[in-house]
């Protein structure tokens, strides 16, 4: 797998639990997490991490879109939760809620789930080595990858700032909170001004860094140029959650949810633009590294639209169908952060088991899919039956 397959996950669902669920909030990120599972299940028969035989154009479409926003997101929804937290609970508090939330899965996942998961890649390429060689390598010599798991640590780092910030002042957000309330009736002026100050935070970083350049110190890594990116997306969603958030932008009876077709269009035509670049680097510039500063310039542009517009259509979907009865995501969403968590050895494993089979990649990619949701939500199931899991899991 290559560092694109690790770009995008999170932990929105350690979060800490508030007196009301809002249940669009809670199927948007259930959505998110199978997407993750999807990403991960597609990319070995991708362009941008063709590690299997066989290959899909329309696996590269997907990893694309998802590797583009569904990060940034994650952290939003994370955000939302934790202004609220920190006021109810105190910013001492809730910071070792979070430590217990975030840090401890974060350590049990570095020296066993990763190792498991990276193990399938290293057989790949040394079938004669052992588990225990290759787990001691990894955690005394590396490189000891993070996989998923970075997320955790680097949202744990947010909250901390978070927490700093409140003692500060806790009218720190209040500008974005108004912003948010005006957003009810006007979200389309929420969405320029986070378009305009996300994409100031994050295109300097992204020409400066290149897209591939990642801080790497034992299992803790993040992409440098993506860090203030995802500041802004969980900034942001702190701002909205400083009051009740159903009373601004996210509000059911807003008009966000009522102009779905608004966000798909401003979605769609950066997504094109995208690929243009991608086939002007591809078959014009042939590949060059590094790539020029307007290229990466351009490409950041169209990446930052396409970023907030997608998730301006996600949260309006689940918004306008907030009251639409029972959902497919509505049993998973006890389980989500936890299939998130064990999800990656399992879909590495599969497709280390699949690798050898002359099968369409459309096929491999559905089976791996289908069996990783399955597993991993059966694991978690198992697990939260231990005392004391579900305050974790």
């Amino acid at each position: 797998m290559t560092s694109i397959s690790t770009a995008g996950h999170a932990d929105v669902h350690a979060v800490p639990k508030v007196k009301t669920r809002n249940l669009s909030l809670d199927r948007a990120r259930t959505f998110l997490t199978l997407v993750v599972l999807l990403h991960h299940a597609v990319i070995p028969y991708t362009y941008f991490g063709h590690t299997d035989p066989k290959y899909f154009f329309g696996f590269d479409m997907i990893v694309l879109a998802t590797d583009s926003f569904f990060m940034a997101m994650f952290f939003f929804l994370s955000g939302l939760f934790a202004w609220p937290g920190i006021a109810r609970k105190g910013p001492l508090n809730y910071l070792q809620d979070r430590l217990f939330r975030l840090a401890l899965p974060f350590v049990i996942c570095a020296f066993t789930v990763i190792p498991i998961a990276y193990y399938a890649i290293s057989l790949r390429h040394h079938p004669e080595i052992g588990f225990s060689e290759f787990w001691w390598t990894t955690i005394t010599k590396g490189p000891w990858p993070s996989g998923p798991i970075w997320f955790l640590w680097v949202l744990l780092g947010f909250d901390l700032v978070a927490c700093l910030l409140y003692r500060l002042s806790p009218n720190m957000l209040d500008p974005i909170d108004r912003l948010s309330l005006h957003g009810r009736r006007r979200p389309a002026v929420f969405f320029a001004v986070m378009l305009a100050v996300t994409a100031a935070f994050y295109i300097p970083g992204l020409v400066h860094y290149g897209p591939s350049s990642w801080f790497q110190f034992g299992p803790f890594s993040v992409q440098h140029g993506r860090v203030m990116l995802y500041a802004t997306y969980f900034f942001f969603g702190a701002g909205i959650g400083v009051q009740m958030m159903d009373r601004g932008l996210l509000a059911a009876d807003g008009r966000m949810a009522k102009v779905s077709w608004d966000w798909f269009i401003l979605a769609l035509v950066p997504y094109c633009l995208l690929w243009v670049l991608i086939f002007i680097k591809r078959e014009i510039l042939g590949n060059p590294s590094p790539l020029p500063d307007w290229y990466e310039g351009l490409y950041a542009i169209c990446f930052t639209v396409f970023s907030v517009a997608i998730m301006f259509l996600i949260l309006a979907y689940f918004l306008r169908f907030k009251h639409s009865g029972w959902s497919l995501l509505d049993p998973m969403q006890g389980d989500a952060y936890g299939m998130f968590l064990v999800h990656y050895p399992i879909a590495l494993w599969l497709q280390y088991w699949l690798f050898d089979y002359d099968l369409p990649a459309i096929v491999k990619a559905t089976v791996g899919f289908v069996l990783t949701v399955t597993f991993s939500w059966a694991l978690t199931r198992a697990l939260r039956q231990i005392p004391g899991a579900k305050k974790v899991l």
